[in-house]
């Protein structure tokens, strides 16, 4: 059975390792299931997780962690061929992930100054200011293709929530007037795509485990049953309230209703 697993607010929330999480993964893993970590976070590159997801007690192996920039630069590089100079509004994992697919990557100026840039990629930047916004309104209003990792509003921490990428690219699309080309994270398929093909692994037979809509919108959209965990962004009220055709495959309210659902899965396919 292939597990595509979000991380922040299933795994961990930020240092806090979520209580249970990684032993169940641990256990899945021993017993024969594939492990894929699919996450909107743009900040890392993706070999900056291994250490990280042993520290909390995670199984990780090489190549077992997909993140929505990893995607924006194998999807323009998939979907836009001709694209060369990219201007990254982001962290500094966003701008390796780029680099790493052969783009030319520059992060500073306007239209001009960057050097008429083929697209600007948009995700978390915690360095944003309003300078940054600027130059990257800029270069979409001159043409540049307007690419987003993800439009995740906020994410969990273990002090609370902190904005996420959401809110950088609605500053972008504010500025420029106009709306990113595509979104390549969750609630979009194409996350859950990258992370099957990693494994060879039929995305039919998976299940997305994740605590925010947007993680069980993309399960669906791939075909995968899905598992809403409680654990992050949604709460109780929350899953309750949900309409019948949003409904995960199975709630769980922590670690231990998690390993339920997960053998009961196991045992359906």
């Amino acid at each position: 059975m292939l597990l595509l697993v979000d991380l922040d607010g299933v795994v961990y929330r930020q240092t806090e390792t979520v209580p249970g999480v990684p032993s169940v993964l641990t256990a899945r893993a021993a017993a024969g299931d594939d492990v894929v970590y699919v996450t909107n976070n743009a900040t890392a590159y993706h070999t900056d997780y291994q250490p990280r997801l042993a520290a909390h007690g995670a199984p990780i192996g090489p190549d077992r962690v997909i993140t929505s920039a990893r995607a924006s630069a194998q999807w323009i590089r998939e979907q836009m061929p001709a694209v060369t100079r990219v201007l990254a509004v982001g962290a500094s994992g966003l701008d390796r992930e780029l680099r790493e697919a052969g783009f030319d990557v520059v992060t500073v100026g306007g239209w001009a100054a960057a050097g008429h840039p083929d697209a600007v990629v948009v995700g978390l930047d915690p360095q944003m200011s309003y300078l940054r916004i600027a130059a990257a309104a800029d270069c979409v209003r001159a043409g540049a293709a307007f690419i987003a990792t993800n439009r995740d509003p906020m994410f969990p921490t273990e002090t609370g929530f902190r904005p996420g990428a959401g809110a950088v690219v609605a500053a972008v699309a504010t500025a420029s007037r106009t709306e990113p080309r595509v979104v390549i994270g969750k609630p979009g398929p194409y996350l859950l795509e990258v992370g099957a093909r990693s494994v060879g692994a039929d995305l039919h037979t998976a299940v997305m485990i994740g605590d925010s809509m947007s993680d069980i919108a993309a399960g669906k959209a791939v075909g995968a049953r899905t598992v809403l965990i409680l654990t992050g962004v949604t709460t109780k009220a929350m899953a309750d309230a949900l309409a019948d055709d949003q409904r995960p495959t199975r709630i769980a309210a922590d670690a231990a209703e998690l390993e339920v659902a997960l053998r009961e899965l196991a045992a359906a396919i």
